[in-house]
């Protein structure tokens, strides 16, 4: 059966870390990081907020929008890089504070491309007919494992959470193809070391700063790039569609240099592109879905609208999908 998004929701902190802040923080300017990565502020968890707090205010949203009820899901996936805990995961933990008693439930490590990875699988399982609804959200509290002493990194990542709800739609609508894709030698390029079975959380492991972001910049610049616009192009080949069939264009939010790259491969302009990334700067998994319900919210999308959504992440990993509003 078709499957197409029936609702959009997003959360986001409400404490903002301007770029004049980390000026007091770090050797570093609101010019210098403008310039290079577009971004001007991004949002901070609170003290005590965890993932699973900023997966919930955009579930509801989500839900709402969709017209459902929690107790009316049968999955949530939660594509993360930041769980609650090792375990029980994030997914788990929302589904009790959701009421969502009869979904399935479980976490996505896929890091920036994490949202799409789940809409792939979650599609599957509805369009088999196995469930009906799904809830699929992207979130990261990356200020939880970011080394505010490091200026290459500490500019990039804010916190923030997307959630959509997908089930079957009308056939002309929904999702027609899925690109998914991962380059497992790039791996030390986009890490943290420390806290898994490799290198276990100890004395040592926190000393050598192993569990903050590690990140090849160059590097991964020159791998995002590329690949931004090559799964791009592989989900419309799969879907049999041009490049001028695109409507808008929703992109994961690392660099604005990087989207400027994948608008010029895929001959767009900038108003056939969501682009937020001066106000929230790099969220990972939840970069995707957020500018989604954004575009929403701000009256960008018509039924009918051909979309693509494009990310890369550690891993090295990349996803698109190409869907009919």
């Amino acid at each position: 059966m078709p499957v197409g998004v029936l609702g959009t929701g997003k959360y986001v902190p409400e404490r903002i870390l301007t770029n004049q802040e980390l000026e007091t923080m770090v050797e570093t300017n609101d010019e210098w990081i403008v310039t290079r990565t577009g971004i001007r502020e991004r949002r901070i968890a609170a003290e005590g907020q965890a993932t699973s707090d900023l997966c919930y205010e955009a579930a509801l949203i989500a839900l709402n929008n969709a017209g459902i009820t929690a107790d009316q899901l049968d999955l949530i996936i939660v594509a993360t890089i930041t769980p609650d805990m090792a375990f029980p995961s994030t997914a788990c933990i929302l589904q009790e504070k959701l009421g969502a008693k009869k979904a399935a439930a479980f976490d996505l490590s896929a890091a920036c491309s994490g949202f799409v990875y789940g809409l792939a699988n979650a599609s599957n399982f509805i369009a088999t007919g196995t469930y009906k609804h799904a809830l699929i959200i992207g979130a990261d509290c990356l200020s939880k494992i970011t080394d505010y002493t490091d200026r290459n990194t500490c500019i990039l990542f804010g916190d923030g959470a997307g959630a959509v709800v997908i089930g079957e739609v009308p056939e002309h609508r929904g999702f027609k193809s899925f690109e998914l894709g991962a380059d497992g030698t790039g791996g030390p390029l986009l890490k943290i070391e420390g806290g898994g079975s490799r290198n276990p959380s100890s004395q040592a492991s926190i000393d050598q700063r192993l569990h903050y972001i590690y990140m090849a910049g160059a590097e991964v610049f020159k791998f995002a790039v590329r690949i931004m616009g090559n799964a791009a192009d592989e989900a419309l080949r799969k879907a049999g569609w041009e490049k001028t069939d695109i409507d808008l264009l929703v992109p994961h939010q690392a660099n604005m240099r990087i989207i400027q790259a994948s608008l010029n491969r895929l001959e767009l302009t900038d108003e056939k592109c969501m682009i937020n990334l001066d106000k929230y700067g790099n969220m990972s998994a939840a970069s995707i879905p957020v500018a989604l319900a954004e575009a929403v919210e701000q009256g960008r999308l018509n039924e009918g609208d051909r979309l693509v959504l494009v990310g890369f992440g550690g891993g090295l990993t990349w996803g698109a999908s190409a869907l009919v509003w």
